[in-house]
């Protein structure tokens, strides 16, 4: 079992910065991949980064490139997500996720294990 716990996401101001945390528990030896998803109220849930757990593949959507970074501590099983030059349309629960497989890491169903989501406002 898999158990994933998101941190970090709170109100901030447009143009300022977060950093979200997922750490990761349990049986993580057959996680090949993290992602973080967002869900902006209502909408539908949509990818926002995903990475590699050696490190070696990264992704983003077009909506967050060069403002956000993925990245990972494999020593303490925690994979972040750094938000700089935040916009309104920001504003959603953002969660992390785990995938088990080998491909198809912009595609939410590629994704096993997920966390609780942590809610990010971003204020003008």
């Amino acid at each position: 079992q898999v158990q994933m716990v998101e941190s970090g996401g709170r109100l901030a101001q447009v143009g300022g910065s977060l950093r979200l945390s997922c750490a990761t528990f349990g049986r993580t030896l057959g996680i090949y991949a993290m992602a973080w998803f967002r869900q902006a109220p209502g909408k539908e849930r949509e990818f926002v980064a995903s990475l590699t757990w050696s490190g070696s593949n990264d992704d983003y959507a077009d909506s967050v490139k060069g403002r956000f970074t993925i990245s990972r501590d494999n020593g303490k099983n925690t994979v972040y997500l750094q938000m700089n030059s935040l916009i309104p349309e920001d504003t959603a629960v953002y969660y992390c996720a785990g995938s088990p497989y080998a491909s198809g890491y912009s595609e939410a169903k590629s994704y096993m294990y997920w966390g609780q989501g942590t809610p990010v406002t971003v204020s003008s």
